[in-house]
């Protein structure tokens, strides 16, 4: 039997909470009703006051409540909910968390769930759930349950759909995660323009007896493997996709914010590093690329994915912001350059060849980087068999320096 959260607005989504934890508790599980609001008073009796969560957050809730500022008391309750909803899971005391909201209520659930450690089981049903969630997901694993109908009162849509949910979150904390080796482990970034050479330098590094985790460089992507290299958890990194810079630089859609590559730096991880895919800048579809880049060079991936080639003056930046990133780096670190394709569409006779313009990125890596850093350059393209190759033994010689 586990204890899971039911954290709300119970001044406002009470009743529907109260709902939730019925059924969770039908399932033979403990409900801990906490309450966020900061409104009128609640529409059940919570398990946890309001004034708890505050207190635990060092919110003034009476000054907030009498100023009656909406806006302050959703900001305030998100964070203090956070911190009470941490400390409740670091004693063990709840072993899951669900909430229902809409923007307030969303607000103030997904942030006290970004607190939580990944793989703790968190769902969140919300009326937001169906457009762009990164701001409310972050980089930790919330499953989000779009409630189609707005989270207000039983009805024969939210009866369903709370029901479902509520036996979403029982079915998460029912589940015994298998036990497995626990190998040391390895950050790799990949594309599809890069699976090729990811999934090759993996089997070397799998062979050679660690783990692999790869993440997809979309962003949201980048960031999470930039958050979990810095929590320390990884014995090397693997980026060899970091097209994500293209997207920050550029405009894209993919960007993963200006602290792309700190993070190897930051704790000293050893490292290999690419410009894997910096000839790319994502959009969505064709009719949403901003009209400024009218005349650009333009690949259609699929309906929903456009893609535009980075031209030489772009490259240049970001060969040179690559190499500043690098040089900050204080443990082991090799950049590697395939010369004749930085993509599957770069090489030549594909639709991204553009030699000035990877000309431009290859000099300014090479003028930019610090002397010290090996910097290796392959006249092959950058899923060749022998690229990965060098990649994954070279990371493999730079965690055996750090070890030393």
């Amino acid at each position: 039997m586990a204890t899971i959260a039911v954290l709300g607005t119970l001044d406002t989504k009470g009743h529907e909470h109260a709902y939730v934890a019925e059924i969770i508790r039908a399932r033979g599980h403990q409900t801990l009703l906490i309450d966020t609001g900061s409104g009128d008073v609640p529409q059940i009796k919570p398990d946890v006051t309001r004034e708890q969560v505050a207190a635990a957050g060092k919110v003034d809730l009476a000054g907030i409540m009498e100023r009656q500022d909406r806006g302050e008391a959703v900001t305030a309750m998100a964070g203090a909910a956070a911190v009470f909803l941490s400390a409740l899971v670091a004693s063990g005391k709840v072993q899951g968390v669900i909430s229902l909201g809409g923007g307030g209520g969303t607000a103030i659930g997904t942030a006290a769930m970004q607190a939580l450690p990944v793989g703790f089981p968190k769902v969140m049903v919300s009326t937001l759930a169906a457009g762009n969630v990164a701001p409310y997901v972050g980089t930790k694993d919330i499953v989000m349950f779009p409630s189609i109908v707005d989270v207000s009162g039983i009805n024969r849509i939210s009866r369903v759909l709370l029901a479902r949910a509520a036996g979403a979150i029982c079915g998460m904390v029912e589940t015994t995660v298998p036990d497995g080796e626990d190998k040391p482990l390895i950050a790799a970034s990949m594309f599809g323009n890069t699976t090729e050479c990811v999934n090759r330098a993996k089997q070397v590094l799998e062979d050679a007896g660690y783990e692999v985790l790869v993440f997809h460089a979309t962003g949201t992507g980048g960031k999470i493997m930039e958050s979990l290299i810095e929590s320390g958890m990884f014995a090397g990194v693997l980026d060899i996709t970091t097209t994500e810079w293209a997207d920050e630089l550029v405009g894209g859609i993919l960007g993963a914010g200006p602290t792309r590559l700190d993070a190897s730096g930051k704790v000293g991880v050893p490292a290999i590093v690419t410009p894997g895919c910096l000839d790319m800048v994502n959009f969505g579809e064709r009719a949403s690329v901003p009209s400024k880049f009218e005349g650009r060079t333009f690949y259609i991936h699929n309906p929903q994915v456009t893609l535009m080639r980075t031209n030489a003056a772009e490259c240049a930046e970001l060969g040179r912001i690559l190499a500043e990133k690098v040089n900050a780096y204080t443990g082991p670190v090799t950049v590697l350059l395939p010369l004749q394709a930085i993509s599957i569409i770069s090489a030549a006779g594909k639709p991204f060849h553009d030699a000035e313009a990877d000309a431009a990125l290859f000099d300014a890596i090479r003028q930019n980087l610090r002397p010290g850093i090996p910097l290796v350059e392959m006249d092959c393209e950058i899923n060749a068999p022998e690229f990965a190759a060098a990649c994954a033994q070279a990371l493999l010689s730079n965690m055996a320096k750090a070890a030393a």
